[in-house]
């Protein structure tokens, strides 16, 4: 039991940043129907980012309070990547928005290029690592040796996911600019033509993601204390098979399917192994596309003739 507890507990952490990856990947493909194969890259650079700002605070300005420099460091986070993810969607997408389908599919896979190797270029190749955040755990059960603990870093990214979610479900549900990517998301052309401004909407979109993946990458960095170059792809990928595996569109399916693909992980390596943890996520993933091929909470789709 108590093995099972703290499986449970780790996979909803980890869970919980993946879901915050997918809910940027799914806003962005219910709206112009484009995989940003790039978000994973920019999840990578805010956490990047909030290293640098963090050790910045700490050890140069010497902020002694680690609650506010983190709170400094997501808020710097969240506004430059929101900024690159901006920059990104005007230079690399917006022109190719009327092209061949494939066309802005690889030039996402492009930007995912450049960005992964500018970090490599600019911050090396090697694994960066930063001194634990928050050390404190609490303890939940014992026997025989073993404690299931919960620490305050984990508890920090439950109540963060939380939040946003709620946060982020009410401005699409409730507010201007929910309605309008709603109608962009159901027919652009007719959103311009009741005054819609469609671009302004994509782009805000991005930029919404954006600011969710830097969140991420903060709590990511929080969490193992270590970034990589490379820490974009993978995550990048499991978020999205999290957001097709809760339904594409659907900002809670986005956060369960992270839930899912996060518990899975933790539950296969810790009774199974390791090594095949990613294999059985997409097995679980294959499995439920098969007999919901729009996802656990997506809606399916309607072709009216």
């Amino acid at each position: 039991m108590e093995v099972f507890l703290q499986q449970l507990i780790n996979g909803i952490t980890l869970g919980s940043i993946y879901g915050l990856i997918a809910i940027g990947y799914t806003m962005v493909f219910g709206i112009i129907g484009m995989v940003n194969f790039a978000h994973g890259d920019v999840f990578m650079v805010a956490a990047f980012l909030a290293m640098i700002f963090f050790l910045l605070l700490t050890t140069v300005f010497g902020l002694s309070s680690i609650i506010l420099a983190l709170i400094i460091v997501l808020v710097i986070a969240m506004v430059l990547t929101s900024l690159l993810s901006w920059t990104i969607e005007r230079v690399a997408y917006r022109p190719l928005r009327g092209s061949f389908r494939l066309a802005p599919l690889i030039s996402a896979i492009g930007m995912s290029i450049v960005l992964s190797n500018f970090i490599q270029v600019a911050q090396g190749p090697r694994n960066k690592p930063l001194p634990p955040m928050f050390p404190g755990t609490i303890t939940l059960m014992e026997r025989n040796g073993f404690a299931a603990t919960i620490s305050y870093k984990q508890i920090l990214i439950w109540v963060v996911t939380a939040v946003l979610l709620a946060a982020f479900w009410y401005l699409v549900q409730k507010t201007s600019l929910g309605r309008a990517q709603r109608a962009c998301e159901q027919d652009r052309k007719m959103a311009a033509l009741l005054g819609i401004n469609v671009d302004r909407t994509i782009s805000l979109t991005f930029v919404m993601g954006a600011a969710l993946a830097a969140v991420a990458g903060t709590l990511y960095l929080t969490y193992y204390g270590v970034v990589n170059f490379s820490d974009g792809f993978t995550p990048g990928v499991k978020a999205f098979t999290a957001a097709v595996l809760g339904g594409i569109g659907s900002l809670p399916g986005a956060v369960l399917g992270g839930l899912l693909i996060g518990l899975i992980e933790t539950f296969w390596s810790g009774y199974f192994s390791i090594d095949y943890k990613d294999v059985a996520a997409f097995s679980i993933l294959a499995i439920v596309l098969i007999f919901m091929p729009q996802g656990l909470l997506g809606r399916p789709e309607v072709e009216k003739v």
